[in-house]
């Protein structure tokens, strides 16, 4: 048995590793970043793909070793499934809140965004959100930040090209009663008028729907040249197959849930060439770090990066680079770095308004060929 003596100087080893051990403790921050986003039912490729583009994001800003405050900043992901439904989305920024997060990236979905915004705003927590409908970013909270086109501006685009380029007059307008699908289609209608279009007919379906046979018939007795519609993919790709099967005429028009890959998945052969559809964003293919990111974000995910990933990574990488020159975690100082900064992504070029939407969002107009969506042209 050894003796106490020889014990002394391993126990003093013993203090000084769990000393050392603890000084890098203390040196290191965490930063918790939520993600609220639809992780399962019928949008959780959205949600997933979202919640990739963030993950991304954290992955490469730790590899960086931001260091803020003389710590060393660790970032770590706390995603939350609200299921695009605003009950259970109201319960996840409460249950973030809570949990501390003062940066969440979502919701998807404007249903859950607006009612949401509150319970973040009075838990100081920043908000960065696709969703569209303007009243997202209508309620005053002051870090708050849609990173991509609003509906206005998406469904207002589609309505241009549906009168300058596709060159139709008679349009019918379909709507999923969301307060997404609702305030697109309204958007889209607004415009419409101003561009001399006639609409012919109006109708309502549900994000629950997949039978459209009733509202595409009464439709196609107005004969119209296109139909928007404003909803989601999972409506989108039937409704579209089944415009094929009752020789509805036209082309179907959506905004950006339309222009994922999920629509032509779903939707088969009957997507292309019919369905047109605007997106918040550039042409990947086309943008100056575009093509790397595709790969990179393919190479870690074993998947292709679907509508919205690229906005959610710049943000995130924006917030990271913000919170360097603000020499802070804290949400109001590193959005009033966002406020004032431009940052260029992969997707947009990034400047906000007092309001927290973009100054300038490029929009893309897509169709479908070989049942996947290939870019148009860039606004």
């Amino acid at each position: 048995m050894k003796s106490k003596a020889h014990m002394i100087p391993f126990l003093g080893l013993v203090a000084a590793i769990a000393v050392a051990g603890h000084a890098h403790a203390q040196q290191e921050q965490v930063v918790k970043i939520g993600h609220s986003g639809p992780l399962s039912g019928p949008n959780a490729f959205a949600g997933k793909d979202n919640e990739n583009g963030v993950r991304l994001a954290i992955e490469e800003l730790n590899a960086k070793k931001i260091s803020v405050g003389g710590k060393a900043l660790k970032f770590e992901l706390v995603s939350e499934d609200d299921q695009c439904d605003a009950k259970t989305g109201v319960s996840v920024a409460q249950k973030l809140v809570d949990d501390g997060v003062k940066y969440v990236m979502g919701p998807y979905c404007s249903g859950v965004a607006i009612p949401a915004s509150r319970i973040y705003a009075d838990g100081g927590t920043m908000v960065s959100t696709v969703g569209t409908n303007p009243k997202v970013t209508q309620g005053g909270y002051k870090n708050l930040f849609r990173i991509i086109a609003s509906d206005n501006q998406i469904g207002s685009s589609m309505a241009v090209y549906a009168a300058k380029v596709l060159k139709v007059t008679k349009v019918g307008v379909i709507d999923d009663r969301t307060a997404f699908g609702q305030g697109l289609a309204e958007e889209f209608s607004k415009e419409a008028k101003k561009q001399g279009l006639t609409i012919v007919g109006q109708e309502f379906t549900t994000d629950k729907a997949v039978d459209f046979t009733a509202i595409l018939t009464n439709m196609k007795a107005k004969a119209p040249e296109a139909i928007f519609f404003g909803g989601y993919a999972p409506q989108a790709a039937p409704m579209a197959r089944q415009m094929k099967q009752l020789a509805v005429p036209g082309k179907l028009l959506g905004g950006d849930t339309v222009c994922s890959p999920a629509t032509g998945k779903l939707g088969g052969d009957a997507v292309n060439d019919l369905v047109f559809c605007a997106q918040g964003g550039s042409i990947l293919e086309k943008a100056q770090s575009g093509p790397a990111f595709k790969a990179k974000f393919k190479k870690r995910f074993n998947a292709d990066a679907d509508a919205y990933a690229a906005s959610y990574y710049d943000q995130q990488m924006f917030i990271g680079e913000s919170m360097q020159k603000a020499n802070s975690i804290d949400p109001d100082k590193v959005g009033a770095e966002l406020y004032k900064t431009t940052y260029k992504g992969v997707a947009a070029t990034y400047s906000y308004d007092d309001k927290g939407n973009m100054k300038q969002a490029p929009i893309t107009v897509f169709t479908f060929k070989n049942a996947a969506p290939v870019p148009l042209a860039s606004y």
